[in-house]
């Protein structure tokens, strides 16, 4: 996990330096930076594969390619398998992605699993720019007259640039110009992947009929993998429990691997004082006897952090922003004990868990449903994983996501989305609840969703804060914001958080880059 900011044409050192010091916080382990005729790639590190020797940008043997990257290629070893003939420098997943991509070209992009961010360039003038699928890692771009920018984050980029940042699309990927071409800049994009594997039926399940044991068994089997994939690490790996069913299936499976390798899972909570997501992931953590840690603000603490998290998180989203807050005190205290964190984000995605899904007539097809469950993994990159890795990165942190993994998506997906609907003696997630039945406290495993700002407490005391704001706005005369490129703010809440947003990217234009919950 770490930044990066690359730039193709005609190269400004100083701008991407500037771009590459304003994301410091991303790794704060290391920086590096190379200079090519036309083009520059610049990295902050946060240090977790081979952490001693895997120091970016990466060159190849003939120092004529190199690659920064940010995220976790989780396939790497088996890339390394694929590459017998190459002599790796470094232990690096990065290093990896970078060899098959050199050997096949682009196309290889569509065989990486995991999250990533990658820039690649050449001496000769060739490169590339992708993004994961989901675009679980962030990435986000300028088209400035003689040259192209990237960078992990909105706050990279000059003030003066903040008009032209857009953000850069999942599944996609850049190519510049050659400098024969006269434009550098210009380039080319091809999509590599969509972000849901799969959405085809298969034929060995009958929606018409009940799952049985071996459908909750592969549930089980496929989701497990997962997590134990998602903790490969050469540094310390914690959970972080919202006192959720989600976070606790995570947590279940990871304390059982950290235990047979002689281990004790660290894990992490936030609540105010008996909130009650702070009780139920207490209660989990008991149940698992993991190592656990709990952040109990005040509503001071919640109130200093408030305007920090908008900055943070580079929005301005009701929902994101309540959640945000306690996310980013969680963070600030995991990060004193761990460099990795796993987390519940997607299965209510994957699922069904959301009460929209269920209460809308539109939705009640199974069509409908499923149609609703890809849309809503699509748009997850500027919504809840935006928040999920502002507010970790910040303190370099890095969060995984196991419910978003590839495999997962594709099996999860191809359950019959009849299964997935509220019916008669069946609650919102019963397939996941059933899968984990005997792993997980049954008071956890049978509890009703909460959004994750309010069962922490802090949606509360965030919502008198908004209140005291707009009270002093309307004293002051102040006129309601408004906001260019027809973006409508929905609430007073949002109209407050909007406020602060925009003293920090006042340039940016919120349609170019970034997503909106249905509600405010």
């Amino acid at each position: 996990m770490c930044g990066i900011v690359a730039a193709y044409g005609d190269i400004d050192p100083e701008k991407c330096e500037r771009m590459l010091a304003r994301i410091h916080h991303r790794g704060p382990d290391d920086s590096g930076r190379v200079q090519l005729e036309s083009a520059w790639l610049g990295h902050q590190r946060l240090s977790i594969m081979d952490v001693t020797g895997g120091k970016q940008p990466i060159a190849d043997e003939t120092d004529s390619a190199y690659v920064v990257g940010n995220g976790e290629i989780y396939n790497h070893a088996d890339i390394r398998d694929q590459l017998s003939e190459v002599r790796f420098a470094t232990d690096s997943d990065t290093e990896s992605a970078f060899r098959l991509v050199l050997r096949d070209g682009s196309a290889a992009l569509h065989d990486l699993r995991g999250m990533f961010a990658l820039a690649m360039a050449h001496t000769d003038g060739h490169g590339v720019v992708a993004r994961d699928p989901i675009g679980i890692k962030p990435l986000y771009w300028a088209k400035l007259p003689g040259v192209t920018l990237f960078a992990s984050e909105l706050r990279a980029f000059d003030e003066a640039d903040q008009p032209m940042v857009e953000a850069f699309p999942p599944g996609y990927v850049w190519s510049p110009g050659l400098p024969e071409s006269g434009d550098v800049a210009g380039g080319t994009m091809v999509r590599f992947a969509d972000a849901v594997p799969v959405q085809v039926r298969p034929a060995r399940y009958a929606p018409d009929k009940q799952w049985d044991d071996s459908v909750l068994e592969h549930i089980r089997s496929v989701l497990s993998d997962s997590v134990r994939r998602h903790m490969m690490s050469d540094v310390p790996v914690g959970v972080f429990l919202s006192g959720g069913l989600d976070s606790a299936i995570v947590a279940a499976v990871a304390a059982q691997f950290a235990a047979e390798k002689g281990e004790k899972l660290p894990t992490f909570a936030v609540g105010t004082e008996s909130s009650a997501d702070l009780l139920a992931a207490r209660a989990v953590a008991e149940y698992l006897g993991t190592d656990h840690h709990e952040i109990v603000p005040t509503p001071e603490d919640l109130e200093e952090a408030l305007d920090e998290a908008v900055t943070v998180i580079e929005h301005f989203d009701p929902a994101l922003v309540r959640s945000a807050v306690p996310n980013l005190l969680l963070a600030r205290e995991a990060v004193k004990h761990v460099k990795v964190v796993l987390t519940g984000e997607g299965a209510d995605e994957l699922f069904a868990g959301y009460s929209y899904v269920h209460d809308d007539p539109a939705f009640a097809t199974p069509d409908a449903l499923q149609a609703e469950l890809v849309r809503s993994i699509e748009t997850l990159h500027e919504l809840n994983l935006q928040r999920c890795d502002r507010t970790t990165m910040n303190y370099g942190l890095e969060a995984r996501v196991p419910f978003l993994d590839a495999t997962v998506m594709e099996e999860m997906l191809a359950i019959p989305a009849e299964w997935k609907l509220k019916g008669e003696g069946r609650t919102e997630k019963q397939l996941l609840r059933e899968a984990f039945q005997d792993m997980v406290l049954d008071d956890i495993l049978w509890r009703g969703k909460e959004q994750f700002g309010d069962g922490s407490g802090a949606g509360d005391v965030l919502a008198k804060l908004v209140e005291k704001e707009k009270e002093k706005e309307g004293a002051q005369g102040a006129e309601p914001p408004v906001v260019e490129n027809g973006w409508e703010l929905r609430s007073d809440e949002e109209v407050a958080y909007y406020r602060t947003w925009h003293r920090s990217f006042a340039g940016v234009k919120p349609n170019a880059t970034l997503g909106a919950f249905a509600t405010a």
